[in-house]
């Protein structure tokens, strides 16, 4: 089942390598401090995701501007993600989803990943964006079928200047 606007945001907890070491990562924790962007994208080190979190980060001070924390989320391991994100200059918060069970707690696991192409990985995230309110309401859906799509940057902003 998918998430829509107007859910109550699924919590999680999930790891994110930092610096410091592994640390858990708790969405309930940070709702009413921040409104929430919760990227799902499939897998590090590729394209389409790389192109998604770099966008993101070199924008990152309009989210800020905008009251929000941006967290990426994918089924890569932690270790993977930080190098990842050293390599290309990701800055914001990436979470492991290992065991792909917040993609599917959100609806946006593929059963089949690609399967044309005979990557048959099941549970990899959909490219997707939830805008979470502090509140910890979904306020802004966006999931795309095809993994090379990027989501609508726009759309994420002007969801999150209307909270």
């Amino acid at each position: 089942m998918s998430i829509k606007v107007g859910d109550k945001a699924p919590d999680f907890t999930l790891v994110s390598k930092t610096a410091n070491g592994p640390e858990l990562v708790t969405l309930s924790e940070l709702i009413g401090k921040s409104n929430i962007v919760l990227l799902f994208v499939p897998m590090a080190f590729t394209g389409g995701c790389t192109t998604e979190l770099c966008e993101i980060s070199n924008s990152i001070s309009e989210y800020d501007t905008l009251d929000a924390k941006v967290l990426g989320i994918s089924g890569d391991n932690p270790f993977a993600q930080e190098a990842w994100a050293q390599k290309e200059g990701i800055t914001i918060s990436l979470l492991s989803d290992y065991e792909h069970a917040v993609a599917k707690s959100y609806g946006v696991a593929y059963e089949q990943f690609l399967p044309s192409k005979n990557l048959i990985m099941g549970g990899v995230a959909k490219r997707s964006v939830f805008v979470i309110d502090k509140e910890g309401v979904v306020r802004h859906v966006e999931v795309l079928e095809s993994p090379s799509d990027l989501p609508d940057f726009g759309a994420i902003k002007t969801a999150l200047g209307s909270l």
